[in-house]
């Protein structure tokens, strides 16, 4: 395992029009130091996502993720679907991603995503894992309360 730093950011549909809101914050969830996104996704004004993002390597620089297998995540949340999306340096334009969802349970959950189940998602680009360079974990798609908790981040 490689234990990952996240400097989560929050990143909402505001930058194209849209009208969601949320907000993250550092907080102990369920006796754990987490950082927990929590808002309202709405689809208003071709809107619908929320999401705490991370790049990967401070300087932003991709980091070589070759020789594992994938990303682990420690998770709590509200019972809701999410995705995990990862982006690389291969992938320029905002709306390029590989994803895979999940659901957020509302106890501390470790989930592992192998890189084989991440789909791309508007992009041709084939995933390089010695590419990675950002991740995030994002409430989108339908209406519904976003309330999920990341208290660990790593490479398996």
């Amino acid at each position: 395992m490689l234990k990952l730093e996240a400097n989560w950011e929050f990143v909402a549909d505001t930058v194209m029009g849209g009208v969601s809101n949320g907000q993250i914050a550092t907080q102990v969830v369920d006796g754990r130091s987490a950082t927990r996104l929590t808002g309202m996704v709405s689809l208003e004004n071709n809107g619908g996502f929320i999401q705490m993002a991370t790049d990967l390597k401070q300087d932003g620089s991709a980091l070589v993720a070759s020789n594992w297998d994938g990303i682990e995540i420690d998770i709590c949340g509200n019972d809701e679907i999410y995705d995990l999306r990862i982006r690389t340096d291969d992938l320029d334009r905002p709306w390029h991603s590989f994803r895979a969802p999940f659901r957020a349970t509302a106890q501390w959950t470790i989930v592992q995503f192998p890189f084989a189940v991440f789909e791309p998602h508007r992009t041709d680009q084939g995933f390089d894992p010695a590419k990675l360079r950002r991740i995030g974990i994002v409430a989108v798609g339908r209406v519904f309360q976003a309330d999920i908790a990341v208290s660990g981040v790593r490479l398996f």
